[in-house]
């Protein structure tokens, strides 16, 4: 089973100052050798906090360290049938009274598409997503 790596485990891997070689090597040292992905989606909460950043010289350090991520690990594109599959668990949740964060909503489609697990910090708004397997990183 692969991993769907949600943008919170990267975050906290940059504010420790951990190298994304260093975060991709835990990853298998605890789960084993797996496929592990971003969504597109992660791609742009990711982006997000590189052009929310309050100076220059932090604004180069993140886009340093997305440019080693996204070098390293493969980002899958949202597609028709992921926004499909979506649109349904969104409406069966608002139904229930539950509402699921959209971003959240997106990366966890894309893991349920590749039949894979998200692996988190967030383990709240994925586990709203009948049939993901959620991973705490």
């Amino acid at each position: 089973m692969g991993l769907v790596l949600d943008s919170g485990v990267l975050i906290a891997a940059e504010r420790n100052a951990k190298s994304v070689s260093e975060l991709l090597a835990r990853l298998e040292e605890v789960h084993g050798e797996t496929e592990i992905v971003l969504s597109s989606i992660t791609v742009i909460e990711l982006e997000h906090g590189l052009y929310r950043a309050n100076t220059p010289e932090l604004a180069q350090k993140r886009r340093e360290y997305l440019d080693t991520v996204f070098v390293a690990i493969p980002v899958e594109a949202f597609t028709k049938e992921m926004a499909q599959a979506a649109a349904k668990i969104d409406a069966d949740a608002k139904q229930g009274g539950r509402v699921i964060p959209f971003p959240d909503l997106l990366i966890g489609v894309t893991a349920l598409h590749f039949d894979y697990a998200v692996g988190s910090r967030n383990l709240r708004h994925f586990r709203m997503i009948p049939g993901l397997n959620v991973v705490e990183l």
